[in-house]
């Protein structure tokens, strides 16, 4: 590998770890609470290293923000080329959003919880955010097609996926007594009889 190449690596690597350190202690102490010295001890990178990738704190929970965003978009696109129905798409989407959930919780603690809007005024509200416009805009595909019957979009969105989305909340919580994906079943089936035309 070339060294620019290598380079190149490195200074990714070096980035994704800030990014991951940032995420558990904003998760865990709150952006407010955190500091960059915190960051700089729990990533073991310095604190030259920081200032070279990331102009300030602000930058780094931007640049957080933008990557998860980026991640739920991804997610949310590779359903739709999988599944055509809003139904399955609906169905695949809660249920990558409960993998998601328990397999990274610090993530969606950190977009669901982050108040981020407190500390990035400028930053379009996560439930504002383009997945959420994604995810509503599955349901509303739905009622042109004739799978959900015909509605306000915000509300039959929230039909759709406030049940889950309040679930992931609980379980970020430490409140429900089995993993998410025992819940599902019961919570799909009312969910979309909610809204099933």
């Amino acid at each position: 590998m070339a060294e620019s190449s290598v380079m190149s690596v490195r200074r990714l690597q070096v980035r994704e770890t800030v990014l991951d350190s940032a995420l558990y202690l904003f998760a865990q102490k709150g952006y407010f609470n955190t500091s960059i010295p915190d960051i700089v001890h729990h990533s073991g990178v310095s604190t030259g290293s920081i200032y070279h990738h990331f102009s300030d704190k602000l930058d780094i929970a931007c640049a957080l923000y933008d990557r998860h965003v980026a991640q739920m978009e991804t997610l949310i696109s590779d359903i739709e080329q999988r599944y055509e129905q809003a139904e399955a798409r609906c169905r695949e989407i809660i249920l990558a959003l409960f993998s998601l959930t328990e397999k990274e919780p610090m993530v969606m603690a950190y977009m669901l919880h982050g108040r981020h809007q407190d500390f990035m005024p400028d930053v379009t509200p996560i439930c504002s955010s383009r997945p959420f416009q994604r995810m509503r805009e599955v349901v509303v595909s739905g009622m042109r097609n004739g799978e959900i019957r015909q509605m306000d979009a915000m509300l039959s969105s929230v039909c759709v996926f406030g049940g889950a989305l309040k679930f992931i909340q609980f379980h970020l919580d430490g409140i429900l007594e089995k993993p998410l994906s025992e819940y599902f079943d019961g919570l799909w089936s009312t969910a979309w009889a909610s809204v099933r035309a």
